[in-house]
């Protein structure tokens, strides 16, 4: 019986809704959109700040000197960026509504800013365990990663589902012995899920 649901940040909770902010910003800096996106979540800096080898402030401030801008400008250029971000209130209370019947966790592949973030959002209180990747030094795909949470949860991998909009991270999931719901959008997702947790409790 499922009795744990763990949850991606980005792209689940919280997605790009509005496009043009992140569109004009990259038009203005001379990239596209693509390029952008790559630079801020895939470059080194992205990577070292996802396993907590440097600050989020330092990832900024790399990028800063990728596009030769000065590196006081990091903060606006973040603002800036994230301008079209919001975050799904709907969903939230879905995920309140699963306590006290199931466990709840975060799971996300984040800087070191995430929990402050979080607080400002008012969720540190939605969930039973927040796991972030900075933090713990460990991100997606990794198992242990999954190891981790479900361990911090009380429970083990056949007693979680995860749910998560990256391929590679519901196969690691899955490997880890967790189900897996791939998020594609908050309906899709949530009646995978009711589906589910109602077939393993019969």
């Amino acid at each position: 019986m499922i009795q744990a649901v763990i949850w991606d940040f980005g792209g689940v909770l919280v997605r790009t809704e509005d496009k043009i902010p992140r569109t004009r910003l990259a038009k203005r800096l001379g990239l596209t959109y693509a390029q952008i996106d790559q630079l801020v979540f895939g470059s080194p800096s992205a990577f070292q700040g996802a396993v907590g080898e440097i600050s989020a402030v330092q990832h900024w401030q790399s990028i800063c000197q990728t596009l030769n801008l000065p590196v006081e400008q990091a903060a606006r250029l973040r603002q800036e960026f994230f301008a079209g971000d919001r975050l799904d209130q709907e969903l939230v209370g879905y995920i309140r509504s699963l306590r006290p019947r199931y466990r709840t966790a975060l799971l996300s592949n984040a800087w070191d800013d995430l929990r402050q973030d979080l607080e400002q959002l008012g969720l540190l209180d939605v969930f039973d365990e927040t796991i972030i990747s900075a933090e713990v030094r460990l991100r997606k795909p990794d198992l242990h990663i999954f190891q981790l949470a479900i361990n911090r949860l009380g429970v083990n991998p056949a007693q979680a589902v995860f749910v998560d909009d990256f391929l590679e991270n519901i196969t690691a999931a899955r490997q880890a012995g967790l189900a897996a719901i791939h998020f594609q959008n908050p309906e899709q997702a949530r009646q995978e899920l009711e589906t589910l947790l109602v077939s393993v409790s019969m």
